[in-house]
């Protein structure tokens, strides 16, 4: 099973690949009235940026684009939030990110004291588009486009968190508005500027383990979904209670274009990504994180076909606690098709137990026709192993060929000054989130989709078309 790669040189065998993050050299400066309309900063001067959602996910994310904009390659500078938005007041001031060594509080409102303050996106970017240059979306995945498209559509350059969209259709949208516009974006999937998963990339298509054409991905953590047993109050279908909303929350702007429904804390702070009114469930949320390494390396984008299989309940407004969705892709050049698997909710890929990979709970395997690599997330930072191991013993792996990242956040600022594309732009993200979605589709119609990306079509299937797009609330429509 040695693939011939021994003359290979590195220092990388099957352990875990560490290292630190490195700057990535050689940004084009381009002149200010290249990069849009009134507002946008030139290379050296400081990025002004709009957040919205700055609490829960939000606060830390817009706490890491400020800190890492501190450390900028020379000639690029940093970044600076001077409007935020968010719904829930309370939160958007409170939330506390606990980060190794202490736990910090740092909800946005209170990390960025001088930012002027707003509820309502929409009035936000009317009233501080002239002072703005970009803007950051981290809110529930039904507001992610009509707030992205909207600040596209104003010149505004763009990190919107993953799925990037509620549906298929928005992702679309996105990725068109991203072109028309001729903004910079990046959707938040940091792991994708990780060394180890560069060196995974590296690894694989220099052909360490043959040819790939199955690729499996597991999320075992099922965190915040609900039980199927019945024990919620709500059970599957959205609560009839009717408890006052918080002061400090805005609900009506809470629920934007989603359908009306009454306030309940089933949907509001922590479980909204539960509901297919607001979220998209486990695969929604860690789909494109896992997914994400199987595209790049693979050089996927869209696929042929979809299933996906889960527990069947008729009128079901919760997404499923577990859930096994497999796409086929066609032939790319000289690379094989795939078959990419994904596993939520304690369900694994069916492998010949001789191999004893790692017993992860979050990962991705790679089965080539000359061994396996498989890689574990969410651990900082990730880690891989290639197998059977006594086949890879005297391994010698190939040289470093992907730039090292400046950071994910930072790809992003120096985009928005200097043109230079992020790696996980629209483009390239768009497909990835429409594919993702598309497992989602699959499940919720119950049947084997097949898939026409030009004109976002299962064509055998009409009844998908009411989960690929939806209507919006008079006022949303992005």
């Amino acid at each position: 099973m040695k693939t011939g790669k021994a003359n290979i040189q590195s220092g990388i065998t099957r352990r875990a690949f560490l290292g630190a993050v490195a700057s990535v050299t050689g940004f084009a400066i381009v002149p200010r009235h290249v990069l849009g309309g009134p507002g946008n900063a030139a290379p050296s001067e400081t990025l002004n940026i709009a957040a919205i959602g700055v609490g829960g996910h939000g606060a830390f994310l817009v706490n890491e684009i400020f800190t890492q904009s501190e450390h900028m390659p020379n000639g690029i500078g940093g970044a600076k939030f001077v409007a935020l938005c968010d719904v829930d007041e309370k939160r958007a001031a409170d939330t506390i990110v606990r980060k190794v060594p202490s736990t910090i509080n740092y909800g946005g409102f209170k990390r960025f004291p001088e930012a002027k303050r707003y509820n309502d996106f929409r009035k936000m970017l009317d009233k501080e588009k002239k002072n703005i240059d970009a803007v950051v979306v981290a809110t529930p995945d039904h507001v992610h486009i009509p707030a992205s498209v909207m600040a596209m559509k104003m010149g505004k350059h763009v990190y919107c968190e993953k799925p990037l969209g509620h549906n298929i259709h928005e992702v679309r949208l996105a990725a068109e508005a991203a072109r028309k516009n001729k903004v910079a974006t990046q959707m938040g999937i940091g792991n994708h500027s990780s060394d180890s998963f560069h060196r995974v990339v590296e690894l694989v298509q220099a052909g360490a383990i043959g040819e790939v054409g199955t690729v499996h991905a597991w999320c075992d953590d099922d965190k915040g979904m609900p039980p199927d047993d019945g024990s919620l109050p709500w059970g599957d279908r959205q609560p009839q209670q009717t408890p006052p909303v918080p002061e400090h929350l805005h609900w009506d702007l809470w629920l934007g274009p989603a359908p009306y429904r009454h306030y309940h804390p089933a949907y509001h702070p922590v479980n909204w990504r539960n509901w297919w009114d607001f979220g998209n469930g486990r695969l929604g949320d860690m789909g494109c994180h896992l997914l994400d390494l199987a595209f790049w390396t693979l050089d996927l984008k869209h696929p042929l076909t979809v299933e996906a299989e889960g527990p069947r309940q008729v009128g079901r407004e919760v997404t499923p606690r577990w859930l096994i969705a497999r796409w086929t892709f066609p032939q790319r050049g000289k690379l094989p098709p795939v078959t990419l698997t994904w596993h939520h909710g304690g369900k694994r890929p069916e492998l010949p137990k001789e191999v004893n990979l790692p017993d992860w709970p979050i990962a991705v395997l790679f089965v080539g026709s000359g061994g396996m690599l498989i890689t574990q997330l969410e651990v900082v930072p990730p880690r891989f192993e290639m197998h059977p191991k006594g086949e890879f013993t005297d391994f010698r792996a190939p040289p470093q060929t992907i730039p090292r990242s400046i950071g994910h956040a930072n790809e992003w600022i120096a985009a928005c000054k200097t043109g230079k594309p992020t790696t996980c732009n629209f483009d390239y993200s768009g497909p990835l989130a429409e594919t993702v979605l598309l497992g989602n589709v699959a499940y919720r119609v119950g049947e084997k989709l097949q898939w026409d990306p030009v004109n976002l079509k299962a064509v055998n299937c009409p009844g998908a078309d009411r989960f690929i797009r939806r209507e919006y609330r008079e006022g949303w429509a992005p």
